[in-house]
């Protein structure tokens, strides 16, 4: 797959909730109003693009693996059965930097959950200077 396909795959299969993407996979458990409990996986040496949601706040449990955690300035290990809280505006990553698959329960909560409130501010930065 080329880098515009791929590209072009991982924005699609972002878009919805639940899919593989390029980093791994994201099933939704349970949705309401305010609240979405996924279970997310990741792949050894893979991560998650940097992002920023305006409208909800994340928790993150680990269920299997280790994370590494980017929160702002602070970045963080954490190990199975524990977790992390990521506050609304506030930039943030996870990476799997292990050999086995991370495991990630993801509990987001707010007002507005589209996905367009997701910012991903590299990505943007990225396509201003290729296409200066």
């Amino acid at each position: 797959m080329t880098q515009n396909e791929n590209t072009s795959q991982s924005n699609l299969d972002e878009s919805s909730h639940s899919g593989t993407r390029y980093w791994g996979h994201v099933e939704v458990i349970e949705e309401g109003e305010t609240y979405r409990i996924s279970r997310v996986e990741i792949k050894p040496r893979h991560s998650i693009k940097p992002q920023i949601h305006y409208h909800r706040n994340e928790h993150w449990v680990v269920v299997s693996g280790v994370a590494k955690v980017t929160c702002g300035h602070q970045e963080i290990l954490l190990n199975r059965n524990e977790s992390t809280y990521v506050p609304s505006a506030t930039l943030h990553q996870v990476e799997n930097p292990g050999h086995i698959p991370l495991i990630i329960l993801e509990i987001q909560n707010g007002e507005y959950l589209g996905e367009d409130d997701t910012e991903r501010p590299y990505e943007l930065n990225l396509v201003k200077s290729t296409t200066e």
